[in-house]
């Protein structure tokens, strides 16, 4: 099944489609008719907030009401959405508006018919908020069916392709729209990616999956699989991914454009399973870690879409791609690796082997000369203690780049926060053997000493920012917005703003 996006002007009552989204802000005794839904409110007796409100709908965000229309406009069906409070002045949030539009199309798409032809006529007067629509509607029609079977699984099969009819009058609508396509099928990748069930996205079969995505898009890939790794000093991966029947890789994407005047280096944390290793998980929370490869499906998925839209910034992606699991060659604790370029790590926790992969990465982009490097990785627990569910970490070692990512973030309605990287933490990470410890002696601020382990491999003069995806990456509660159950995509999104901010 597949999506497509345009934008039309005609006004929403007489477009033909299987269902209409209109918005509605909450306040007074009734839901309020946002813009683009006073048309289809007024075709109704006596308004169509009146009969919201009769049914108990206030307009609070993210709140979704479906009704039969009875022909008092075209489409048979009516799907009201709250966006919260009316703005005093200016136009609605962006990520409101992309939340709202996510959750009016899982509602539709829960439907045993499918979504169809849907009419989005939410707030769109500006191009920013046909974005915003554009995407979150798109991402809210995602489902994940690789695997289901049966009777239900057919049906699902056999329905129509979804149609996306955004109203706006905004004139640069249509390119908004065409970049929303270009973003929430990145974002759809790396779900995709994640919700993989890890026997089939071994090490070996995420860099075939990248070399495809290359050819396809046009990037160059160069892919290193064990020996070159082991006879390269890549010890971290190496270590890592020894104990695996499944060998480690490491993938370099490039995305070269000839006005490009700056260089951006994205470096992926790809454990495609993490049992912990020796250091072995609890059984409990090990059925999610399929996901640990979460940041390097945002890379991956990234680089496409840069490549897509022609940015004219050259951006290089690492996907550092491992099997972390037990075996009687695995990795033990106290042993010592030797990273790429020479520097050493004691072992002290074999579930602290993001950092180790991701080590191996980071000093080899160094060697692009980038004016920024970007690592993305679901890398610790402590960032859920820290920030939940739903938001990131930012941590960096120049403020300025720091606080440009989180803004890059913010753009693209993803949670960001900005952390610090504390000096004091990195005397917890000596070892009495080797240059570094893998892991600290002391639980407290684990998020942030691994923030500053990595620091450790960052040359004096590059600029380089980490950001910690490890609870957004993968909701394993109930979906909301445009947000679905399992992979998330996070991070994809303000990967692709940052290359955007470069290339401008």
């Amino acid at each position: 099944m597949s999506t497509t996006l345009s934008v039309h002007t005609e006004s929403p009552s007489s477009l033909d489609a299987d269902a209409l989204v209109v918005g509605y802000h909450s306040g007074g005794d009734a839901p309020e008719p946002a813009s683009g839904a006073h048309d289809v409110d007024a075709a109704f007796s006596g308004g169509l907030a009146r009969t919201l409100s009769l049914l108990g709908a206030s307009g609070a965000a993210e709140e979704v009401r479906t009704l039969a229309s009875l022909g008092a406009v075209t489409a048979p069906v009516i799907v009201t959405v709250g966006l919260g409070p009316a703005p005093a002045d200016g136009p609605v949030d962006p990520d409101v508006l992309a939340r709202a539009a996510g959750a009016a199309l899982r509602a539709l798409n829960a439907r045993p018919e499918g979504a169809g032809r849907v009419i989005l006529a939410l707030p769109s007067d500006t191009a920013a908020e046909a974005g915003a629509v554009a995407v979150g509607a798109r991402l809210g029609t995602y489902s994940f069916d690789r695997y289901r079977t049966g009777e239900k699984a057919e049906k699902k099969a056999a329905r129509p392709d979804v149609e996306l009819l955004l109203v706006s009058g905004a004139e640069d609508a249509p390119a908004a729209v065409e970049r929303a396509a270009v973003l929430a099928d990145a974002v759809d990748l790396t779900r995709d990616l994640v919700n993989t069930a890890p026997s089939d996205l071994v090490p070996e079969d995420l860099a075939a999956a990248a070399q495809e995505i290359a050819k396809q898009a046009g990037l160059d890939i160069e892919v290193l699989d064990e020996q070159a790794l082991a006879e390269g000093g890549y010890g971290g991966l190496t270590g890592v991914g020894q104990g695996s029947a499944n060998p480690p890789r490491l993938v370099r994407l490039s995305h070269t454009h000839p006005e490009a005047t700056r260089t951006i280096a994205f470096v992926g944390k790809g454990i495609t399973f993490d049992s912990g290793g020796l250091s072995l998980k609890p059984a409990g929370g090990m059925d999610a870690m399929k996901s640990d490869m979460a940041g390097a499906a945002s890379v991956l998925a990234a680089m496409r879409a840069i490549s897509s839209l022609g940015l004219k910034v050259d951006v290089v992606g690492y996907l550092a791609v491992a099997e972390n699991m037990p075996s009687g060659n695995a990795q033990r604790p106290s042993d010592v690796l030797s990273i790429y370029g020479g520097k050493t790590v004691e072992v002290l926790n074999t579930d602290a082997e993001g950092r180790l992969v991701m080590a191996d990465a980071l000093v080899r982009a160094q060697e692009d000369d980038p004016d920024l490097v970007v690592d993305i990785a679901t890398l610790t627990g402590a960032q859920m203690v820290a920030l939940g569910t739903r938001v990131f970490a930012v941590m960096a070692n120049d403020d300025d780049a720091r606080e440009r990512i989180v803004a890059a973030a913010g753009e693209e309605g993803e949670a960001a926060w900005p952390m610090p990287l504390p000096a004091e933490l990195r005397a917890g990470l000596d070892s009495s053997v080797a240059d570094i410890a893998n892991v600290a002696g002391e639980r407290w601020g684990g998020m942030l000493s691994a923030g500053v382990f990595l620091k450790e491999f960052i040359g004096e003069n590059v600029t380089w920012a980490h950001l910690d995806i490890a609870g957004p990456s993968f909701n394993q509660g109930g979906p909301h917005g445009y947000t679905p159950k399992g992979g998330t995509g996070a991070g994809t999104r303000t990967l692709i703003r940052i290359a955007e901010t470069y290339a401008e």
